[in-house]
C-alpha cells in the first residue's frame, strides 16, 4: 500500500478489525519512510462493474462516487452515517449480485432513490431533483404529491390491519 504521506512503498499493517456491519475490513497502517498512520478498508469485490451512463459511454463504478452523492443529498439532515453506509453497501452488493457486469446509471438512481425514500424524505427530494432533471418549481411539486399520495396510501394499509 502506498503511503498517502510521502508515496512509499513501505508499509506496514499495525492493526486489523472488522468494521460494526463486517462488510469491510480497516486496517491502520504506518509507513517505514516517513512514520506516517493511515487508515485503509477493505471490501469483498465479486466483480468489476462498469456503469453503461445515458450517452452510452461505459466507465468503471466508483463506490466513493456513489457514496459522495448520497452524502450530498443527506447533508446537515438527521441520517446516521451508519445508515448510509449500510444503504451504499447496500446497493453495491445488489449491483455485483445480480450477475451483470454491465449497469444503467438509470438502474443505479433508482437504487439509490428506493434507498433514499427510505432513509430521509428531503434527502430523497434533493437527489430526485439531480437524478430525474428538475428545471421548475412544478417537477417539485409533482414529486411531493407523489410523495404525499405513498405516505397517506401506506397510512391506510396500515389502518387496516
Amino acid at each position: 500500500m502506498r503511503c498517502p504521506f510521502c508515496g512509499g512503498d513501505d508499509t506496514q499493517v499495525k492493526d486489523s478489525r472488522p468494521t460494526e456491519d463486517n462488510t469491510t475490513i480497516r486496517r491502520r497502517r504506518v509507513c517505514q519512510t516517513c512514520g506516517g498512520r493511515f487508515t485503509t478498508f477493505e471490501r469483498v469485490q465479486l466483480r468489476e462493474l462498469t456503469v453503461i451512463k445515458r450517452n452510452q459511454r461505459r466507465v468503471p463504478f466508483d463506490r466513493e462516487k456513489l457514496m459522495r452523492s448520497v452524502l450530498i443529498a443527506t447533508r446537515k439532515r438527521p441520517v446516521e452515517p451508519e445508515r448510509v453506509e449500510r444503504m451504499v453497501s447496500g446497493i453495491v452488493r445488489q449491483l455485483e449480485s445480480s450477475g451483470e457486469s454491465e449497469v444503467d446509471a438509470e438502474a443505479i438512481g433508482h437504487l439509490v432513490m428506493e434507498g433514499l425514500k427510505a432513509l430521509d424524505d428531503v434527502a430523497y427530494v434533493r437527489f430526485a431533483s439531480v437524478y430525474k432533471n428538475f428545471r421548475e418549481a412544478k417537477d417539485f411539486e409533482a414529486l411531493l404529491d407523489e410523495l404525499s399520495d405513498e405516505e397517506l396510501n401506506s397510512r391506510l394499509a396500515a389502518q387496516k390491519s
